[in-house]
């Protein structure tokens, strides 16, 4: 299958098999909710400095000022800015370095704390991001793809801008530090992408892990983002 073929069959929202519906929906609803809620970052920089010290509350300083500062931009720039904040500042790391797990879904505030963090993390950060400096919720999307890094293909998460509801997606990536457009990005393939409006699979590719365990790992997410003041 051709990139843009390929890429395009992202926008097809497939009814997923009946025992996997009930899941599916939750992790819609438990996204869904995160537009909802009004952050209290000044609850989240004091938990930063009583969890991490100082260094985490610059950090917590600068994302606001970068949020602050970018309210006002069009999205494009918006994009732009929240893309390079986040890959400039942060460093990549596996999981079972950062938090001795195989797979842990840090929320910003643990992002920021850790200083360094997977794939999901950056896309979590740079999701939340874009909501609070005002990209509605339906142009941003999760998008699991199956990556191609050094000859291996290996599970992968970006962010997805859709302009409109068909638009060819911008990928925001931790991999490279531009923003283009999916069918120029010949390394990734995707799985499925998601948000509070549903899940859309591409094609026929599976699943790269236990959809139970993602709702359970979401869940726990929002759960500790909330303690935090988002």
């Amino acid at each position: 299958m051709q990139p843009t073929r390929l890429w395009s069959a992202v926008h097809r929202l497939q009814r997923p098999p009946k025992a996997a519906l009930a899941v599916v929906c939750a992790i819609g609803a438990l996204i869904g909710g995160l537009t909802l809620a009004q952050p209290q970052l000044d609850k989240t920089q004091q938990i930063a400095m009583e969890r991490y010290g100082q260094r985490a509350v610059d950090q917590v300083v600068a994302w606001r000022k970068m949020m602050d500062d970018s309210r006002a931009l069009g999205e494009q720039e918006k994009l732009s800015t929240v893309n390079t904040f986040f890959n400039r500042r942060v460093l990549f790391e596996n999981d079972i370095v950062v938090w001795r797990q195989n797979d842990y879904w840090a929320t910003p505030l643990e992002f920021f704390g850790q200083g360094a963090g997977d794939c999901e993390d950056f896309a979590i950060a740079k999701y939340m991001s874009l909501l609070m400096v005002g990209v509605p919720a339906e142009k941003i999307r999760m998008i699991y793809v199956r990556a191609n890094i050094g000859g291996r293909s290996e599970a992968h998460m970006v962010l997805g801008y859709f302009e409109t509801p068909t638009a060819e997606p911008l990928i925001l990536d931790n991999l490279i530090g531009s923003i283009r457009p999916a069918s120029s990005r010949t390394d990734l393939s995707p799985v499925f992408s998601f948000n509070g409006q549903g899940l859309w699979v591409a094609g026929q590719a599976a699943s790269s892990g236990d959809p139970t365990a993602r709702l359970s790992r979401w869940r726990d997410l929002l759960e500790r983002m909330k303690q935090e003041g988002l």
